[in-house]
């Protein structure tokens, strides 16, 4: 029998990374033994859909290169937290887009049980301006989507 595939969405956040802390200490604990495969997914949007001043022939190629190598570092970071929990056979993808439909499209192609992302914890009318990529993924997904929240620590 296959493993089901658990897709874990991630940026450069705080949130992001919790997520993924999450989901390997939940699905994870004993990698060897553990049902599932992992693929860590990084969706960096293209320099067209954020260039709107400046050079127009240098200004998205210096953005292109921006964005890949933050891409680059977070899933390098992403390696490291798999690694040092001893999961060793995660998959980690770069994939070029807007992260919503990234995320969703990467779940429909391998057919995920579980898409896992975390949560910025942005208010209604924030979620409404920015778009919330949980939201959507929750809407949108053909899996089951966990948001996973980090806990606020109490005084």
């Amino acid at each position: 029998m296959e493993n089901m595939v658990i897709v874990v969405g991630m940026d450069d956040s705080e949130p992001s990374f919790y997520a993924l802390e999450w989901t390997l200490d939940q699905f994870f604990s004993s990698p060897e033994k553990s049902p599932f495969r992992l693929v860590v997914v990084h969706a960096k949007p293209t320099s067209g859909e954020l260039f709107t001043a400046g050079n127009a022939a240098e200004g998205p190629l210096i953005l292109d290169r921006n964005l890949a190598s933050i891409g680059g570092r977070v899933l390098k970071k992403a390696k490291e937290i798999c690694d040092a929990k001893s999961v060793k056979n995660a998959v980690f993808e770069l994939v070029e887009g807007d992260a919503r439909s990234v995320l969703c499209e990467v779940v429909e192609s391998l057919n995920a049980s579980i898409l896992v992302v975390g949560s910025h914890g942005y208010g209604a009318i924030r979620r409404a301006v920015l778009g919330s990529v949980s939201d959507y993924c929750a809407h949108h997904a053909q899996c089951s989507v966990m948001i996973v929240k980090k806990p606020k620590i109490k005084n």
